[in-house]
């Protein structure tokens, strides 16, 4: 039996057993990788096997759980190889797909295994429907795609009240997006600056900039390049997040454990003397965090915006 077919069983054995209930959350790509060993194309097979079976499917904000009909009297379950093709699920009258919900499916498949794992075929087996029957509702995966980031900017909306000054209208707004990309680590990948999509509700985020440091001294030209500028540095610290659950999903270790495997090497290279001040922050340490890293980096933005205005950035 291959390795994908065997966790697969495995899982089918503690839903069938009720360790796992209808409701609860089976292992994602990521932690199949990290608990069995195994690449990520093999723990994606593994989710895809147990979803065609219908015991899995995917919750939005939560990840892929055991679907209701997956408890009861169900015998343990032969090999794929002479194991019949499982009855299409199929939806209740008056429950058919809408674009919310599809959206809504695609958003939670990318919230618990990335951007890699969708794809219009991937939402219409959670949806149990036919791929095909997608596409009544949204024109193709570009235009999924797009929904999807409509519906994050949506659920994030920014307070009707702005705050008094430039400044902390610029930290809010930039907290908010931080958090969104917290929210959904594939977002910042999704979004483009150079190229970017045409999602009405981050408008709002981009004109409440705008608004911000408009008449104060720099044309709009400068205004818009400051807008970017911050954006483009949420996004770019953002970009870590999901690289990092990757990286912990393949290697199977913690940002902690990678680096203390990492340290002996980099000690030794830190021997020949040329470094004297990076090899004492290496024998002393240093506490990354990301979230730190973030508000570091945007204190030092505002105060260069802030030189800009003429202001003194320590107020």
């Amino acid at each position: 039996m291959e390795r994908y077919a065997q966790i697969a069983d495995e899982l089918r054995q503690r839903i069938d057993s009720g360790e796992l209930a209808p409701g609860d959350r089976v292992p994602s790509t990521r932690e199949i990788t990290r608990r069995w060993g195994v690449a990520m194309a093999t723990a994606t097979r593994v989710l895809t096997e147990l979803r065609q079976a219908g015991l899995v499917r995917a919750v939005p904000g939560v990840g892929t759980v055991v679907t209701d009909r997956a408890g009861g009297a169900r015998s343990a379950v032969a090999p794929p190889a002479t194991r019949s093709a499982p009855a299409p699920r199929r939806q209740a009258a008056g429950s058919g797909p809408t674009a919310e919900r599809i959206v809504s499916t695609a958003i939670a498949v990318a919230d618990a295994e990335g951007l890699a794992a969708l794809s219009m075929r991937r939402v219409a087996a959670e949806l149990g429907m036919a791929t095909m029957s997608l596409y009544r509702h949204v024109a193709d995966k570009e235009d999924l795609l797009t929904r999807m980031l409509e519906a994050c900017f949506t659920d994030h909306p920014l307070p009707a009240d702005p705050p008094d000054g430039w400044r902390p209208r610029l930290e809010l707004v930039a907290r908010a997006l931080w958090t969104m990309f917290r929210r959904h680590p594939w977002l910042a990948s999704a979004l483009s600056v150079t190229r970017p999509q045409p999602v009405a509700s981050a408008l709002p985020f981009t004109e409440w900039v705008l608004e911000a440091l408009d008449g104060r001294g720099l044309d709009l030209q400068a205004v818009f390049t400051a807008h970017l500028t911050l954006f483009n540095y949420i996004r770019g610290t953002a970009l870590n997040l999901e690289m990092e659950a990757e990286a912990e999903a393949l290697s199977g270790l913690t940002n902690d454990e990678w680096m203390d495997t990492q340290e002996p090497p980099l000690l030794a290279l830190l021997t020949t003397g040329r470094y004297p001040t990076f090899a004492r922050l290496a024998t002393t340490g240093y506490d990354f965090d990301l979230d730190g890293l973030f508000e570091f980096g945007l204190q030092r933005i505002l105060d260069g915006i802030a030189v800009r205005l003429g202001e003194d950035p320590r107020g």
